[in-house]
């Protein structure tokens, strides 16, 4: 059984026992993921007062991220030996989560990725279930529904996953306003090309200076057509049904979230 945690109280905010630092050099950033900007960093070692704890990027399975008293700032959970797995302290009120990303969205990305009810080895060696789920624990324990998979559950798990995109997306997105489709056209592609190349991408520059959303996405997703040099059918597609949802109306808005 991991340690237990001391409350203390300091004008006004609950705060816990501090906890060391796990990493070499750990980042303490602006928002609850790694597409933040850096405050400062912490060195191995290094005692640390958690405020309290938020949801936010995926690291390495954990995405649980702690807020510090003398940075007012956030280390992911990982890099932070609190001595559990789970939360030590409240959630941060007033902390700035991600949109949860729309029906037409999940939907969208079901249809590319593929099902599969029960769990099994990926071209990368890797046991998978449902919408290309990767096994965190063998057979897939920690999925909450059971396998076989219906296609609903199937769904449901899927939209967890997308938890860790719909995070990034938020975090890098800040010079555009988006509504529901035109940021699920964003899940759907950083899903699929992860949230390094999205982050790094010519599409998000080309939003974070305020050009035009549909007109940024028409010319950008496509050029995301490529698989070892080779332009693949499947992305050509899937690229399409991505601007094709981002270009449909009628969806309420999603960024820049209201804090």
């Amino acid at each position: 059984m991991k340690g237990s945690t001391i409350p203390l109280l300091f004008a006004g905010v609950t705060l816990t026992a501090a906890y060391p630092i796990t990493g070499d050099v750990v980042n303490c950033r602006s928002g609850p993921g790694t597409s933040y900007s850096v405050v400062k960093q912490y060195t191995q070692g290094q005692d640390v007062t958690i405020t309290c704890q938020t949801e936010g990027t995926n690291v390495n399975g954990v995405t649980i991220w702690d807020k510090t008293a003398d940075g007012n700032c956030y280390v992911s959970d990982y890099y932070v030996q609190t001595g559990v797995n789970g939360y030590v302290t409240g959630r941060c009120s007033g902390a700035c989560t991600a949109p949860k990303s729309n029906q037409a969205t999940v939907d969208l990305i079901a249809e590319f990725e593929g099902f599969e009810p029960n769990v099994y080895i990926d071209p990368t060696g890797n046991p998978t279930v449902g919408y290309g789920h990767l096994c965190q624990q063998a057979g897939c324990a920690e999925v909450p529904y059971p396998i076989p998979l219906s296609q609903a559950d199937g769904k449901r798990l899927l939209a967890s996953d997308m938890a860790r995109f719909e995070q990034c997306i938020t975090a890098m997105i800040t010079g555009a306003t988006l509504n529901l489709n035109q940021y699920g056209a964003l899940i759907s592609w950083s899903f699929n090309m992860g949230c390094g190349a999205a982050q790094t991408s010519t599409l998000v520059a080309r939003l974070n200076r305020g050009e035009n959303v549909n007109t940024v996405l028409a010319q950008e997703l496509p050029r995301w057509v490529y698989g070892g040099g080779v332009v693949l059918p499947g992305l050509v597609r899937r690229r399409n049904a991505e601007v094709a949802l981002a270009q449909t109306a009628g969806s309420g808005p999603a960024l820049p979230v209201q804090c």
